[in-house]
């Protein structure tokens, strides 16, 4: 399907996990290429349909995959698959405070913990790449950068903030047809909701990411930018739970699902 000589591209879902779960840390941006990535956040049961509300109202940001019942670890997205253990790196929150990234948040799971996964931009970089568009970052061996915007999400409760983009550099001839591939990818962002000026959307500095690592542009690349699953996690930061879990940006939970630029692929986004 896909003719990228990485070996981590043809790394199956199942065993992608299983190498995190042994300790494995690193960003998932170029693994198993056509399988549905996700953003994963917990929390406590009490604030779960606030945030649910927060995720339905803000799709594109935050296009729901599956919510978890409280307790449980497991999601019919990657069967077998620990939500524990079995992604790259995590972020444990208090009070809006980060205070570990650890590699494994079994120490501090609990039955109480409602657990949100939002699809992810990576889903479709395998599909740019098959069509002739460069990736950047992957290209310079590092994260894709993540920033926050001057545009705010819909608010529920106390849950609020505002939108956060990932960027990938472009070239100029290239943008239309990105942005008509990831269209018809909803459930991973769907097409761009910027592109070109970074002030237009309050990003001041684009070699100073808020999350990830920064990216070169090379001549005649223009900086896109698609939503962001991040949003979620800026949401729940923000509102100062006392506590919360949350991915760490850009090393995803890999599922089982297939993706294709069809709208659909083996997924769908709940409302």
């Amino acid at each position: 399907m896909f003719t990228t000589q990485r070996p981590e591209a043809q790394t199956s879902p199942r065993e992608a996990r299983a190498r995190f779960r042994q300790g494995l840390v690193a960003h998932t941006s170029g693994w198993s290429h056509g399988f549905v990535q996700a953003n994963l956040v917990s929390v406590p049961r009490r604030h779960a349909i606030a945030l649910r509300r927060f995720a339905v109202r803000n799709p594109r940001a935050c296009p729901l995959l599956d919510v978890v019942a409280a307790g449980d670890y497991w999601t019919d997205l990657a069967v077998g698959a620990d939500l524990r253990r079995d992604l790259p790196a995590y972020r444990v929150w208090s009070r809006g405070e980060l205070v570990a990234e650890p590699s494994s948040v079994v120490d501090y799971w609990g039955s109480d913990l409602v657990t949100f996964l939002v699809g992810c931009t990576f889903t479709f970089e395998p599909f740019l790449e098959r069509a002739g568009i460069p990736l950047r970052h992957l290209e310079q061996g590092v994260n894709v950068p993540m920033y926050r915007t001057n545009r705010k999400a819909l608010g529920a409760t106390r849950f609020r903030g505002p939108v956060v983009v990932s960027m990938r550099p472009v070239p100029e001839h290239l943008v239309d047809l990105a942005a008509g591939i990831t269209m018809d990818m909803p459930y991973a962002h769907g097409s761009p909701v910027h592109v070109g000026s970074p002030a237009a959307i309050g990003i001041r500095d684009l070699d100073r990411p808020d999350f990830g690592e920064p990216v070169r542009l090379h001549p005649g690349d223009v900086p896109v930018f698609w939503a962001c699953g991040v949003t979620l996690q800026e949401a729940v930061v923000k509102a100062k739970l006392p506590f919360a879990i949350s991915h760490a940006p850009g090393h995803m939970l890999i599922t089982d699902r297939r993706a294709r630029p069809n709208g659909t692929g083996e997924i769908r986004i709940i409302r």
